[in-house]
């Protein structure tokens, strides 16, 4: 994988990268189209974009309510002990766990915060049974369960 700054990318390049990240479903003509570019030029663009990395994936995203996953968590989780290979091994006991949409290690404060997206709260009960109670080495698990979503967003600003 090629190394990309931000400092390399031409205007060209964050107006195919804007346009992706609002739709990536869009055909490679309509893309050229909406960025004032040739079909081709475009296609060679995307392409280097991928094959540097900053493309990372394309998906669809999903509405949780309408496919049975309507409750949201954010789980704070403090480790007994914080040795490199006690993180990662957390790390790939939550990576395995499909309702964990989202893993990140901060500092201060928790080990990790989870983001979590769930049935409803038995399943979340069985999730956190699952991952938190029957694990030695966690010490604290704090969760907080949205009420209601007022932004999501997934574009990133260039």
């Amino acid at each position: 994988m090629i190394e990309t700054p931000v400092s390399q990318f031409d205007e060209l390049d964050r107006r195919i990268l804007n346009a992706l990240q609002l739709d990536a479903s869009q055909t490679n003509h309509d893309l050229a189209a909406r960025v004032h570019a040739s079909p081709p030029t475009c296609l060679r663009r995307v392409k280097r974009l991928i094959e540097a990395g900053v493309i990372a994936r394309q998906v669809a995203i999903l509405a949780p309510e309408k496919v049975g996953a309507g409750l949201s968590a954010i789980v704070e989780i403090t480790l007994d002990h914080q040795a490199s290979e006690r993180m990662v091994e957390f790390e790939a006991l939550v990576a395995v766990e499909d309702a964990v949409l989202q893993c990140y290690r901060v500092a201060p404060g928790p080990d990790f915060v989870l983001l979590v997206q769930v049935a409803d709260m038995p399943a979340y009960h069985a999730l956190a049974h699952r991952l938190f109670a029957g694990h030695a080495n966690v010490r604290n698990v704090r969760s907080f369960f949205s009420i209601h979503r007022s932004k999501f967003e997934t574009r990133i600003a260039l």
